[in-house]
């Protein structure tokens, strides 16, 4: 039994790993005969996703990338506010800087020891069939393959089109007219090693933004929200790129290591689960970086889809558990797309109502701290909740409150990834990624044959006498049950394997 996994950046190598940590044959698939580590690319890594990370070996990558607590927004020459972000009693930092070459480094070592994952680099995608597997046709240097799997769990990015094609689907939605401008420099810029800076309409980019991240190695990221139409060949050659930087740094010594320019979208597939093909990351939607939801997003949907896969081939769970998949990634993506898309209409305003409300906005933030939760730079990558998901078993004492400030996590219950906690069995997220985990309050009897961790009342989770809390296999909690019969614990267990 194996599952092709599509594609080998970070969103497929996560694909690739956990399946194989859960003991399925991986073949790895990639139309490039090598990497090629150029550009920082997606570097702002949410604590779940380094959490993720670390749950394969990859704990380094937490230790090496640079670590920012702050994200400060600035109108014009004044800083309007500041946001600490919340430690959330993890190890964990909230998030890190780290370009994205060197996570696919990592991740590639790491593939390299695993026996389970056979790796076929240069081997271009050009066709894709379901005769009752899934049959993937490529071309390489030495002539046509066909690869076949159990499952695909496709990866290939927003350029992917000849999967989705083949599979019925395409990334349909907007892109957004402004330019974004991306220089990866090196400098010495004091005081700005541990934040986030976002500048609305600043003079030296005046009616646009720029956005600032610090990388290691004194490197720094800066966007530049530009014209559609712009030149980035004219703007070097007539040294206007060098000003550009100059009115950021100063006069200081810089290195420019890399530049682009990007034009944003938000695109979605209408059905992330087509067959026996998985759709994930940038291959199944595409939203705007301001609040790092693209990549930290595909490594959710790569671990969603990696239980509930490895649960189907080891016989645990019926194929229709992989309906679930879309059910939970695509609410997901519709969510990360209705954010990212109220950041781009206060960003680059569409019509003159969405312009004047940007400019009262900005106005009051810099007098009236409850003007601060509407001035929109990018709510910040989070989990997704997974309270309407049909793998989810309501708690009537513990309705959820709906999405909560930025900055803040909601409390601990059905639906909620499980917070970062240890206990004296362990740590929690690391039981429960060996399987559904049974959480119970002292003097509870659970059926015998349950995989079950104490946890005392109160504490972290607020758990309550006589609950008992189910958690699957990515953490998240599925039930929380107070007093429940044997028939209420297994009712629950079948509904988030998939079997009610």
């Amino acid at each position: 039994m194996t599952v092709a996994v599509l594609g080998s950046g970070p969103v497929g190598q996560t694909a690739a790993l956990l399946l194989a940590q859960r003991g399925v044959p991986v073949i790895l698939v990639d139309e490039h005969e090598r990497r090629q580590p150029v550009g920082s690319k997606a570097i702002c890594h949410q604590r779940d996703t380094l959490d993720v990370w670390a749950s394969l070996g990859a704990g380094c990558l937490a230790g090496e990338g640079l670590t920012w607590t702050t994200a400060r927004t600035f109108h014009r020459d004044r800083e309007l506010f500041a946001v600490r972000l919340p430690d959330a009693g993890s190890a964990l930092p909230p998030f890190v800087n780290l370009s994205q070459s060197r996570v696919e480094q990592v991740l590639d070592e790491l593939i390299a020891r695993q026996p389970l994952i056979d790796v076929r680099r240069g081997h271009r995608i050009t066709g894709l069939t379901q005769p009752g597997c899934v049959e993937i046709a490529c071309v390489t240097r030495d002539g046509p393959r066909l690869i076949e799997a159990d499952y695909a769990v496709a990866c290939t990015g927003a350029h992917g089109d000849v999967v989705r094609r083949a599979v019925g689907e395409r990334l349909d939605g907007v892109s957004f007219d402004d330019l974004f401008l991306i220089c990866d420099i090196r400098a010495d810029l004091p005081g700005w090693a541990a934040e986030r800076r976002f500048y609305f309409d600043p003079p030296w980019n005046p009616g646009r933004q720029v956005l600032i991240h610090p990388c290691p190695g004194s490197q720094f990221r800066i966007d530049w929200q530009v014209p559609d139409g712009y030149d980035l060949a004219a703007e070097e050659t007539g040294g206007a790129l060098g000003r550009r930087i100059r009115a950021i740094v100063g006069d200081r010594p810089y290195e420019v290591v890399w530049r682009s320019v990007y034009r944003f979208h938000t695109r979605l597939v209408r059905r992330m689960r087509a067959g026996r093909v998985l759709l994930a990351g940038d291959c199944a939607h595409l939203v705007a970086p301001f609040g790092a939801r693209g990549l930290n997003s595909g490594v959710a949907d790569a671990e969603n889809a990696a239980w509930k896969l490895a649960s189907v081939l080891r016989g645990e769970a019926g194929d229709a558990l992989l309906d679930s998949y879309h059910a939970e990634r695509h609410a997901a993506a519709v969510e990360n797309a209705e954010v990212t898309t109220a950041t781009m209409e206060f960003l680059v305003p569409q019509d003159d109502r969405q312009r004047r409300h940007r400019a009262e906005v900005l106005a009051r933030a810099a007098d009236d701290p409850a003007a601060h939760a509407q001035v929109d730079s990018g709510r910040l990558a989070e989990p997704f909740w997974y309270t309407d998901s049909p793998l989810t078993t309501p708690d009537p004492s513990r309705p959820f409150p709906g999405r909560p400030p930025r900055g803040t996590l909601p409390p601990p219950g059905p639906g909620i990834l499980l917070p970062d906690v240890t206990v004296p069995a362990g740590r929690l997220r690391g039981l429960a990624r060996q399987g559904f985990l049974l959480l119970t309050t002292p003097g509870v009897a659970l059926p015998a044959g349950l995989r079950a961790v104490e946890i005392p009342v109160g504490g972290a989770l607020g758990a309550r006498p006589g609950e008992v809390w189910l958690v699957r296999p990515d953490a998240y909690v599925a039930a929380v049950l107070s007093e429940p019969s044997t028939a209420e614990v297994l009712g629950a267990l079948g509904r988030a394997s998939g079997c009610r």
